[in-house]
């Protein structure tokens, strides 16, 4: 009996805590926002003057900032993947996370296409960069993003 009763008190007490452990869309949205921000920030530092560094046919340290970009978009996806999420949109968070990381990997490709002065391949992963990007940002439409709305064609 005692231990029924000590486990009912434990139910009830855990109840509460994983109701709260809830979070809403609006509340996941304050938390990302930031770090897409710094983000967003990060990239117009880092991917300034690289359309014309490629248009001047200085594609080593293009590719460098290309480099660069993709780790800061994976420090980004790290940081977005460790925000707990609303249980109704896990499925669609986990799916923009997974292009997320895509884009990061596409950044990174690019780079070493532009440092190995393969042009052509580097615009392929561009283009694919800029597809990667509309889906990632189809899929999360109804949260409304302005920093985590991704947008490479900006800057490549």
């Amino acid at each position: 009996m005692r231990l029924l009763i000590t486990t009912l008190a434990a139910l009830a007490l855990a109840a509460p805590l994983a109701f709260a452990a809830e979070i809403s869309r609006t509340e996941y949205k304050a938390q990302v926002e930031p770090i897409c921000k710094a983000n967003a920030q990060a990239n117009e530092r880092i991917l300034k003057g690289v359309r014309k560094m490629v248009k001047q046919n200085k594609l080593k340290p293009a590719g460098a900032k290309f480099l660069k970009a993709g780790a800061a978009l994976k420090k980004t996806y790290n940081q977005l993947k460790a925000v707990p999420q609303p249980t109704a949109d896990e499925a669609k968070l986990a799916k923009w996370l997974k292009y997320v990381k895509k884009e990061a990997d596409l950044f990174v490709k690019a780079g070493r296409a532009l440092k190995a002065g393969n042009r052509s391949k580097a615009q392929r992963f561009v283009n694919q960069l800029n597809s990667n990007a509309n889906k990632a940002n189809a899929t999360v439409l109804a949260f409304n993003f302005r920093y985590c709305r991704f947008n490479p064609a900006k800057f490549t």
